[in-house]
């Protein structure tokens, strides 16, 4: 019998989507570091925390997950207990990315719609903040992980790979805890990234109505308006970094909500079955969306474009140059 369609798939796309996202955002972090694409000190500092945790997904979700298990299954990666660290600080650096967008979003809602309070609160030193305590709670949050599970078998008295204890769907507490994790990541975060964008778009929409009566122009006009230029690039990036998130969370929430309310288990054995192929589908989607921050900023930001091509061009001007020296 021939492998899984869905297991063919993955085994394709994720050394595609792990060559490609751990060089974009790696090139990611190194530009906002450097901070001259055009962005406040506070937003860099978001991105550039987004940036992180969206690598420590890849590293930890895919590279050391997803490849491990398809091209090298019986390396020390699958021993037990380095194979459920590992699914932990996956789960961490997920929660760390969501509501770092869920920050991010907050942050720029404050900054338009209550510029009194954006003083003190959208800042450096306040972003740093809420992206440590972030990073902390999410550590926290995700530490019992290690012990929902167990060896998925033991070869020559060596417990080899993981799984879901039967236990964590029957003993109240794990339910509690699955509970509390799907609440807490996605459905909290897709409410408030609905919410804090709402609000927004409903500001800048009528704060934009205003200014043209003020200065007296009409619709066609208002491209020549920085004000207004401005917040057209703050809403295409916020709304563009938001919704891609939700569409490519969507499955995944679709199949949390399934595995509450119907017999559906996660990682069930079998890839045949409709609820693991839509788990599965649900988890390449999310790890989609742990490099699609590069892309965005690249079609949005015309000076991050023009530091991404610096950085991108410098070693291939040296390579060209050494090539051209040894001929």
């Amino acid at each position: 019998m021939g492998m899984p369609v869905i297991v063919e798939v993955e085994n394709i796309y994720y050394p595609i989507l792990a060559v490609i996202g751990v060089p974009a955002n790696l090139m990611t972090i190194v530009v906002l570091f450097r901070g001259n694409c055009g962005l406040s000190k506070c937003i860099s500092r978001y991105l550039l925390g987004m940036a992180v945790a969206d690598l420590l997904v890849l590293i930890f979700g895919v590279v050391l997950y997803e490849i491990k298990d398809s091209y090298f299954p019986f390396s020390f990666l699958n021993y037990t207990p380095i194979c459920s660290l590992n699914i932990a600080l996956l789960f961490m650096s997920i929660d760390w990315s969501v509501w770092l967008t869920v920050a991010f979003t907050f942050d720029r809602f404050v900054a338009i719609c209550h510029q009194t309070f954006s003083k003190k609160y959208c800042t450096e030193r306040t972003a740093a903040i809420v992206i440590t305590v972030v990073c902390s709670l999410s550590i926290g949050e995700n530490a019992p992980i290690n012990f929902i599970l167990e060896p998925r078998a033991i070869i020559n008295d060596v417990p080899w790979s993981c799984y879901v204890k039967p236990s964590f769907y029957t003993l109240t507490v794990w339910i509690a805890f699955l509970w509390l994790e799907i609440i807490l990541t996605p459905c909290v975060p897709f409410l408030l990234i609905l919410l804090f964008n709402a609000q927004t778009i409903r500001h800048i929409v009528q704060a934009n109505r205003v200014r043209r009566g003020l200065r007296g122009k009409n619709n066609s006009e208002d491209h020549n308006d920085p004000e207004v230029e401005n917040r057209r690039k703050s809403i295409i990036l916020l709304l563009t970094i938001s919704a891609s998130f939700m569409l490519l969370w969507a499955v995944m929430l679709v199949f949390f909500i399934f595995v509450n309310f119907t017999d559906a288990q996660i990682s069930e054995p079998s890839y045949n079955a409709p609820f693991t192929i839509m788990e599965q589908t649900g988890y390449m989607l999310r790890n989609l969306s742990s490099c699609r921050n590069t892309f965005i900023y690249a079609v949005s930001q015309s000076k991050f474009r023009e530091q991404l091509k610096n950085l991108i061009s410098s070693p291939v001007s040296l390579i060209i140059n050494l090539f051209k020296y040894f001929k």
